[in-house]
């Protein structure tokens, strides 16, 4: 016994070491890739704010050479406009809408063509067996209501969903 207790210890020793292998490989691993993303998006935004100055130094040529012909706030006011219809332009590109619809849109389009959003409950329960849902008495049983069953009554039929009233409140016992 004394022997197998200590092939117990060597195999918990073995995967504890082995462990701390994996855990430190994952790590270095992990910190070689973040340092990877963290150079990208520093390329990213530094290139976002060069692109900024660039677009400002655009507009600003672009309100001067119109400064030539017309009045300073006219130039301005139409730098701003086209700049504006540009922003507009780019922030329909970035976006999807329901207007342009795309293949798997059509395609998601198409699959809910006969679905009710909202609509009334589905004549067969999710489940997938088929069987619709089981009728509801009209009132608790042993009341006197009109369709409800009593244990008393073995020829009771069971109500028609013509004889249920939905604006009647409906109680649990």
């Amino acid at each position: 016994m004394n022997r197998l207790d200590h092939l117990e210890h060597l195999d918990k020793q073995l995967v504890d070491e082995l462990a701390q292998v994996a855990r430190e490989t994952v790590r270095d691993e992990l910190r070689e890739q973040t340092r990877r993303q963290r150079r990208r998006a520093m390329l990213y935004a530094g290139s976002g704010a060069v692109a900024l100055y660039a677009g400002a130094a655009l507009a600003l040529a672009l309100g001067l050479g119109l400064a030539t012909g017309l009045p300073d706030w006219a130039a301005a006011l139409i730098t701003a406009v086209i700049l504006g219809a540009v922003a507009y332009v780019l922030r329909g590109a970035a976006r999807p809408s329901a207007s342009r619809p795309t293949p798997e849109r059509e395609a998601e389009l198409a699959a809910a063509h006969g679905r009710t959003v909202g609509g009334t409950a589905p004549v067969a329960p999710p489940g997938g067996l088929g069987l619709p849902y089981p009728p509801m008495p009209a009132g608790p049983p042993g009341t006197g209501v009109p369709g409800a069953v009593t244990p008393d009554m073995p020829d009771a039929r069971p109500p028609h969903p013509d004889d249920i009233d939905p604006e009647q409140p409906h109680h649990r016992a």
